[in-house]
Formats: structure tokens, sequence, C-alpha cells
């Protein structure tokens, strides 16, 4: 199969994509002019988990056309096959998954450049010529530095040279990136305050919330067949379970309380399986789909953010803190800086760092359910922050560059 040989996919959409019901009211964007062509590079797959590049690259795919450029794929026991590019449409068609398939056995340099080459053909046949480079890891740079976009944007949504089996070269790539960038946004406000000193434009835009969608949970329904056998109280946590889990404490929560039951959601990555602690009040559910979220949110007593302190959390800025509140449940966290400025300085959020406090804290959060006060104090929070307003704010920074570029 040649470079050019593209094949024509219509899978169904994917599993975590959020339905017109839970999603926020369509953004109307304010702009006097076309916004260009976006292409992003992600090393994140679309249809892993619907976070922060989701909720963003959606909206811009209702006012132009996004290209979302993955990872590749490497055919592992395959040294023979032709590299080849495959395609996947999403939002309707309007947002296209670019995924390069290539052989093993290519060399680090030499996976680059076919990549380049084909991406480049592919820029080509599409006519992508005027558009905003999006930038979410800086290693991208070594498969996109012969396009020259418009505008070049980084959001930098984690530190990820402090992650586990970060690549050696990353921070040199983020500082080659720092100086084609126009724009930097950063996902969390610690981020900012380290981005800002080195870049000239950066700009602070911390995790957001569809309340619509994760307010669901405060509605009646019933339970998830998988959760509807595990007593209360429950103590639950979601998101991908990795270095960043302190599986310590979970394992001295459990030991501490048995009568507290404690639900995992989410996929176990980069992690062995077999180092996760073992009890009889400990529920590992697996991954679940963005939609069915707010369906086991409802069954918790209490949320938490059992974050370990440890280089991979030093920058972290957990959309989960928002998501937790909107579905109206308690929580509490280990002593994350982005969690306790400002959830834990507004008493929205218990914040504990050892196992006997978190254990107290815990207690305390119980009771926060029945207090209304609590629940107004959440509600009026939220209601100065959402997906549509953070999206706005970096459309203003961009057409305000675009505007420096066209004069």
């Amino acid at each position: 199969m040649s470079l050019l040989d593209v094949p024509s996919y219509a899978p169904a959409p994917a599993n975590n994509t959020p339905s017109d019901a839970s999603t926020e009211a369509t953004t109307e964007v304010t702009t006097d002019q076309q916004l260009p062509d976006l292409v992003c590079f992600a090393h994140l797959h679309w249809d892993f988990v619907w976070q922060r590049p989701q909720h963003l690259l959606s909206r811009f795919a209702r006012h132009t056309r996004v290209f979302y450029v993955e990872e590749p794929c490497t055919h592992w026991g395959d040294k023979t096959m032709e590299p080849w590019l495959e395609i996947k449409d999403r939002e309707e068609g309007k947002l296209k998954i670019v995924v390069v398939h290539l052989p093993e056995g290519l060399a680090e340099e030499a996976a680059d450049k076919v990549q380049a080459d084909i991406l480049g053909e592919y820029f080509k046949q599409e006519k992508i010529q005027d558009f905003v480079a999006w930038y979410y890891s800086p290693m991208f740079l070594a498969k996109s530095r012969q396009f020259k976009p418009a505008l070049t944007i980084y959001d930098c949504m984690d530190e990820l040279a402090n992650f586990k089996g970060a690549h050696p070269e990353l921070r040199s790539r983020e500082q080659e990136l720092f100086r084609k960038a126009q724009l930097v946004f950063t996902g969390g406000q610690t981020l900012y305050e380290a981005k800002t000193k080195q870049h000239h434009s950066a700009h602070a835009f911390p995790s957001s919330i569809d309340k619509a969608h994760f307010g669901q949970a405060r509605k009646a329904a019933a339970d998830p067949a998988d959760q509807a056998h595990i007593p209360h109280p429950r103590v639950g946590f979601f998101g991908v379970v990795d270095e960043r889990l302190d599986i310590e404490l979970l394992g001295q929560l459990a030991a501490a309380r048995p009568e507290w039951q404690l639900v995992i959601i989410g996929p176990v990555v980069k992690i062995d399986p077999a180092t996760l602690p073992k009890s009889s009040n400990i529920h590992y559910l697996g991954g679940k789909d963005y939609k069915e979220l707010p369906d086991y949110l409802r069954g918790w007593d209490v949320a938490t953010l059992l974050f370990a302190d440890n280089e991979s959390t030093k920058f972290i800025s957990p959309t989960k803190t928002p998501e937790y509140l909107a579905a109206g449940r308690p929580v509490v966290s280990t002593p994350i800086r982005d969690v306790v400025r400002p959830y834990g300085e507004l008493g929205l959020v218990h914040i504990a760092a050892r196992a006997p406090e978190f254990e107290q804290a815990i207690e305390k959060a119980l009771a926060d359910s029945a207090d209304p006060a609590w629940l107004q104090r959440v509600d009026a929070y939220l209601g100065t922050i959402s997906w549509d307003q953070t999206w706005q704010g970096m459309v203003d920074l961009m057409q305000a560059e675009l505007k420096k570029a066209n004069a």
C-alpha cells in the first residue's frame, strides 16, 4: 500500500463520547474572523479517556476542520509491512483522527522521518495550509518541523517529563517548542507558575467542568450492575490508575476501615496490576465510558483524589475535582496544590495527607452531602467555570495572535 492509499473508515462513534443530552449548550463562537484549520499533535488517544483535549477540540470542530494526530501504531511482529495511514471520523465527521501505522524494527529517527513524510502527503491531499498547530506533546516536533503553521500553541496539561517512562529528550524538545509557540496554555495554576518563567505568553486555563453531564448524578436512577451489590458507605475514585495513585494510602484505608467499600474506576496503565492492594473491601471495576461516570458517582458517599506525593503529581490539576463536586459528592483529597487552591481554601474539599488524617476527613465528608450550605457553596463556585468559558478564552487569545500575524 502506498503512502497515499488512505483507507476510508466509518467506525462507530467512540464509546466515551458524551451524548448530546449530557454536554453543555452548543458554543457560539464570538469571532470576527474564520478560524483556520486546527492540527493537534497528541500523545493521548482520542478514544481512551474523555478529558481536556476532547472537551476543547470537540468545540473547535463545531467551527473548523480539526485533525487529531495520534502517536503511531507499531505492528509488533511484522517487519515487512509498508507504512500506511489510518483516518477515523469523530464528531460527526468534523474531526479526523490521524494515525500512522509502522512496521516493527524502525529506529526512532527513521520512524519520525516516515511519519513526517506520510503526514506531509496527507496535508497536501487535504489542502491543510492555513492552520493552527496545537501540541500536547513536544515529542511531535520531530514529525512536524517541516510544517509552517499560521500559529503554534502548546497546551501543556501536565509536566510530562516527570512521568514514568518519559523520553530523555522531552525537556529539550519542550524548550524548542517554547521557542516556536506564540501561546502556551497550562492545565493548572501551579503549572502556569512554572511555565510563565519559560515563555513570554503563558496563560493559565485550569481544569473545567461539564456541569450538565456530571449533574446527572444528582438525580435518582438505578445503580450500575457491577456496583449495585457493593454495600455502603462507598468511597470512590475514578481516573487512570498509574504511578500517580497512592496505592499505599489505598491499602491503609481499606485495612483501617473494613466497613468502608473502596470503589476504584479506571484503566491500569504503566504499573503492574499485581502491585495494587487486594482486600475484600476494595473493588476494581476497570475503565468506564465518560457517559457512564455520573451513574457510578451517584452511588458513592464520598469521592476521593488518592494521589501520591511524587514528581508526577507535582503539577497536576485534576479535572475530576469539579466533576466530583458537580455530581454533588463530598470530596477528600491529598494535598495537591491545584486542589488546595482553590477548593481546599474555599472549604469545598477536605485535604489530608496521611492515612489517619485522610480517614478522619472521610468521616467529616460523609456529613457534607446532608449540609445544604456546603452544596450551595459548591454550586456558587461551579457557576464561575465551564469548558465553554475556557474554550472561548483560548479563542480570544488565538485571534489576537492571528491578527498580529496578518498585520
